[in-house]
């Protein structure tokens, strides 16, 4: 992960949006549940044989602690997932 305080910040990826924080949200909640829904995706582009050299998932949460993740994907890589949820979507919209 890319964030302040790993060792690999530069600077590039600062969000201040991000930064800015509401009392009582549930940060920590959101975060856990963006790095398993990382997980989960990293897991589904390795299934579908998806080279994922080069390619970043982020966990975070925005400004109401709700859990994002944020991709990076190289170009090559991102027209294959964008084929493969065309072909999904097809065989979806097939079965109902």
């Amino acid at each position: 992960m890319d964030g302040i305080g790993d060792g690999t910040f530069d600077g590039e990826d600062l969000d201040l949006d991000a930064l800015l924080w509401v009392r009582g949200a549930d940060y920590l909640t959101g975060w856990r549940d963006a790095t398993q829904a990382a997980a989960k995706l990293s897991d589904a582009l390795t299934a579908a044989g998806v080279n994922k050299t080069g390619t970043k998932l982020r966990a975070a949460t925005d400004a109401n602690g709700s859990g994002v993740v944020r991709v990076e994907l190289a170009a090559t890589t991102a027209r294959k997932v964008a084929l493969l949820a065309r072909v999904a979507a097809a065989r979806w919209h097939q079965a109902g």
